[in-house]
């Protein structure tokens, strides 16, 4: 029997349809694969910018970390001042929105040291020298050094200001200590300061 079918019978219609079909799958095929591309190189962008952000926002301590206590033979640190400033290259940061903890060693834990929930709260309205406890621990600005605005009453601390932070210290906080202030902006990392109380107190030193 002759054979009817032959390889003749394949037109250039048929080459065409073949043709297009490649075509089209090749360019679905560079679509998705470029899309792909255009997404990891959005989101590539969005996490350097954030951690841009977060970089260039960040707190830093400026000088010494200074105990005060309240009393002639003091066995117990009644506050803290800490120094900070922006790090080089930061932006303004409100500092209202920060959010102080503490912690040390013999169990004393506030993991929200409270402020004025309506702005920053300046010393002259806080009994600072009182006992703290968790309940009613607190921290202000005692002085604002290099204001930018002064008697603004602003909350935002801006390049090259220095802001002296007091952070009362609770019952807890007595002599070979080890305590640590955690400072967290709202945009920006952690700021931990952990220092150890000494043996013997001063109204006034320096903790390391």
């Amino acid at each position: 029997m002759r054979n009817i079918y032959s390889e003749d019978a394949f037109t250039g219609l048929e080459a065409a349809i073949v043709l297009i079909a490649f075509v089209v799958v090749a360019a679905v095929f560079s679509y998705v694969v470029l899309g792909a591309g255009f997404f990891t190189t959005q989101t590539a962008q969005a996490t350097v910018h954030t951690g841009v952000a977060q970089a260039s926002s960040s707190l830093e301590v400026v000088g010494n970390v200074m105990g005060v206590a309240n009393t002639e033979n003091p066995t117990r640190l009644t506050f803290t001042n800490i120094s900070v400033a922006l790090t080089a290259g930061g932006t303004a940061m409100d500092l209202s929105t920060m959010v102080i903890s503490y912690s040390d060693n013999n169990g004393g834990r506030n993991a929200n040291v409270l402020n004025n929930t309506g702005g920053i709260t300046d010393c002259t309205t806080i009994d600072i020298f009182a006992d703290q406890t968790d309940e009613n621990q607190r921290w202000c600005v005692s002085q604002k050094i290099n204001d930018l605005n002064p008697g603004a009453n602003n909350n935002l601390l801006e390049p090259n200001e220095i802001w002296i932070l007091s952070i009362g210290m609770p019952d807890s906080a007595t002599v070979n200590t080890k305590i640590t202030i955690n400072m967290q902006p709202s945009v920006g990392a952690v700021l931990p300061i952990t220092r150890t109380i000494p043996g013997g107190l001063n109204k006034i030193q320096a903790i390391y």
